[in-house]
């Protein structure tokens, strides 16, 4: 939001509560004890990563050993499920099944709270079975295979017997139950559900017995058909609960793609041509390998569970420190002048934003409440405003060191590490936000536009005195420049936000009067609890997401469809290597359609990239080409997540905003292409070639921002001219001396041109018909 100041306070426009968590439709929104206790389990959840990662164990240093407490460091895929179920526990308690009325909910006065609770008891039975098993297997009386506890749990066995009747079917009941009452059961929107509760027990069920049973032989057997039949019952409960949670929290389209894919599975021996498999899988099978790392707990989760979860504390951490209202601030004070100042300070503000937020649609609901506004005051249509907004907040997600969640995952797929996905990635985030603020600027100066007033902006010169705010940032990058990995970087930098915190209260004992009006307290213990139950809450979306798009890399690792896909890039590139390269772009921005940045990426880096590996490209331009197709999926026309929440704030025509954004993001659809003709862009080569292809792709996104908007050297430019210059921003993106020769030459006649004809901007393209 913004405050306006009064003349005494002298400090202009001043931004308030950007950092603010918006609040989602279906978000339970607590009071009294339920508050305390929801908040003190999303404290705990983020405050359990952060000790588990950095390996602080309680029994460790004092030598006291609490009963039902972790050691650290837990075993990985233990870790992962307890990360996986925790983030279901919590979302289920904090997100309802369907968008809240406006008007007060009644408790359900039906039937279904008494089912639900009914529905309690299979659950808690399958809960303390899990336990019964695990203490079973602790027991020491099971025979040992190769050092391992093995788990005779096959068919005719009492084992057997047991996982089927004592825990499979009593926790699937209990789990399609409680989501079925999910959509039936009625709440205030600050009283706890039953069938909420009913499935969060359901998800500690899976994981208390995924944990014990992975502790033994049997976790050899997953993906094969001796898989234990206990294990395909928690996969299929575990799968049914990630899916009901993230169309809980990130909507239906990821959950169908999901679904696609489960489909697909089971009908992929009936399907002809590239789809077909040789045999049908059984349920056991299948759900059997998806729970395991080559799916659900693989490389996404693996991410989620270490970095991302690890930056969203961080992220929380900048929150409860208000460092977001300062990047608003800093971004009005240094752009707000400028011709059509609220969008370059959209621009500078959301690439800023991007850094600490991991989704798009989120950067646009942070920053786009405070920008939008501003922008439509100045003169831009409601539409344009919108589209500016979001075209800048998903740039956010290419914007190094961070970049968003999708960075992590390429780096654990890849194997590639981060600091040099970092490095490469600023080349193409610079070009990606001078293309959008040349779109901006020339858009401006076509409706002559004004920048903002100097009594309408905070005041650059007291905004410097806090620019130790960026210090956290600062640290996070040289920490991992100096050779810190990624967790000891981020947690530097989390203590230093903290630290840095307490900054105000120094400067204002030393120099009275010298900051803007905003609260000057540190953060002390009841802060930093608040941000640890912050990060606790953010993190949710991200981890349902997560873990969803682990059960489709789950498919595709059993069907082997993501080879097949490949084999038909391989013959598009025989063909044209433009053509395999479009073919894959299509399928990234295809399968990112409707979907948060980082599932898009995770689905398409296993679909599409091996595939562009194969055509020999290499590794990090072949990954690095379906990340940006991934991420620009959300300003792509027709389903984009980032311009539909941007078109909510304006007012506008969703699908009039995702075209306008669309348009002005336009280079990003561009510079992927020349990721393959020039590797200099991500900085393979010497300084001279990186230092070239740096400055010719810059000059080139400004004659291609120059051409779409039509205006030139300073007025508008007619369609013919405006058609050289794009041509000439081609060859000018291209990089090599060649081609750079021939777009100067271009843009030269096309200047001359302009000069000496002055040709009408006005002027149709002639079209001849048959009777001319």
């Amino acid at each position: 939001m913004v405050r306006e100041t009064t003349k005494a306070e002298d400090d202009g426009l001043i931004a308030e509560g950007v950092d603010e968590e918006p609040i989602e439709g279906n978000r339970r929104l607590y009071d009294g004890w339920r508050l305390q206790a929801v908040a003190a389990f999303g404290a705990f959840y983020a405050l359990f990563h952060m000790a588990a990662l950095n390996g602080v164990s309680i029994s460790a240093y004092t030598g006291v050993t609490i009963p039902l407490l972790p050691q650290f460091p837990m075993e990985t895929w233990n870790f992962r499920i307890f990360h996986i179920s925790g983030a279901l526990a919590l979302g289920f308690l904090l997100y309802n099944a369907m968008l809240f009325s406006d008007t007060e909910e009644k408790p359900n006065s039906g039937p279904w709270d008494k089912l639900s609770y009914a529905l309690m008891v299979p659950a808690i039975a399958a809960l303390l079975v899990s336990f019964w098993f695990a203490s079973v297997i602790a027991g020491g009386d099971l025979p040992e295979m190769g050092g391992l506890t093995t788990w005779p749990a096959f068919a005719g066995t009492p084992i057997y017997s047991q996982e089927v009747y004592y825990f499979g079917l009593p926790l699937l009941v209990a789990t399609f139950g409680g989501i079925i009452l999910g959509w039936l059961e009625k709440a205030p929107r600050n009283r706890f559900r039953a069938s909420d509760i009913l499935l969060a027990i359901c998800a500690f069920a899976v994981a208390t017995y995924l944990m014990a049973i992975y502790g033994t032989a049997a976790r050899n057997s997953v993906g094969t058909p001796f898989v234990p039949i206990g294990v395909a019952f928690a996969a299929t409960a575990g799968a049914a609960l990630i899916l009901e949670l993230t169309r809980r929290v990130a909507g239906l389209a990821l959950v169908i793609i999901t679904g696609v894919f489960l489909v697909y599975t089971f009908t992929a021996h009936l399907l002809p041509g590239i789809l077909a498999v040789q045999s049908a899988y059984s349920w056991q099978r299948f759900f059997g390998h998806v729970y395991s790392d080559a799916g659900v707990l693989g490389p996404t989760t693996a991410v989620s569970s270490t970095y991302i979860i690890l930056f969203i504390i961080f992220a929380a951490f900048l929150q409860a420190s208000k460092v977001g209202d300062y990047f608003i601030n800093f971004a009005f004070a240094a752009a707000g002048r400028a011709r059509g100042g609220p969008a370059k300070v959209a621009i500078f503000a959301s690439g800023l934003m991007g850094m600490i937020n991991g989704t798009s649609a989120g950067n646009v609901v942070a920053t786009g409440s405070l920008t939008i506004p501003l922008m439509k005051k100045v003169g831009y249509k409601p539409k344009t405003a919108g589209a500016i907004e979001a075209a800048a907040s998903t740039g956010g997600q290419i914007m190094p060191p961070i970049m968003g969640a999708g960075a992590f995952i390429m780096a654990e797929i890849t194997g590639i590490p981060y600091q040099e996905i970092a490095i490469a990635a600023i080349i193409p985030a610079i070009l990606y936000f001078v293309s959008v603020y040349f779109m901006v600027d020339f858009e401006a100066a076509k409706l002559g536009m004004r920048g903002m007033r100097e009594d309408e902006l905070p005041k650059l010169g007291k905004l410097v005195r806090q620019v130790y705010l960026f210090l956290p940032i600062m640290i996070l990058i040289a920490a991992l420049f100096m050779g810190y990995s990624v967790i000891r970087a981020g947690t530097l930098a989390t203590i230093a936000a903290a630290v840095i915190s307490w900054m105000p209260v120094v400067m204002v004992r030393v120099f009275p009067n010298s900051l803007p009006d905003a609260a000057v307290s540190g953060m002390g213990p009841r802060q930093i609890w608040r941000a640890f139950e912050l990060a606790g809450v953010m993190s949710i979306q991200i981890i349902a997401v997560c873990a969803c798009a682990g059960i489709i890399v789950g498919v595709i690792s059993l069907t082997g469809v993501g080879a097949r896909f490949s084999s038909v890039l391989l013959d598009l590139a025989g063909v044209s290597q433009l053509i395999a390269l479009f073919f894959a772009m299509c399928i990234a921005i295809l399968l990112g359609m409707g979907m948060p940045t980082t599932a898009a990426y995770a689905v398409a880096a296993s679909v599409v990239a091996p595939g562009l590996v194969q055509l020999g490209i290499p590794q990090l331009t072949a990954h690095f080409f379906v990340f940006y197709f991934a991420v620009v999926s959300a300003i792509t026309p027709p389903v984009a997540l980032a311009s539909y929440a941007a078109a909510g704030i304006s007012g506008a025509n969703p699908m009039s905003t995702s075209v306008a954004s669309f348009k002005i993001g336009i280079a990003a659809f561009i510079v992927p292409f020349m990721f393959f003709y020039n590797a200099a862009l991500l900085m393979d080569g010497t300084w001279y070639e990186v230092g070239r292809a740096g400055v010719t792709a810059v000059f080139g996104v400004f004659l291609l921002s120059a051409g779409v908007q039509g205006w030139f050297w300073g007025q508008r430019a007619a369609w013919f001219i405006r058609l050289a210059i794009i041509v000439a921003a081609l060859f000018m993106i291209e990089g090599g001396l060649g081609t750079d020769v021939i777009g100067i030459a271009i843009v030269a006649g096309a200047w001359l041109a302009q000069k000496v004809f002055q040709p009408n901007p006005e002027a149709p393209i002639p079209v001849r018909g048959s009777a001319d």
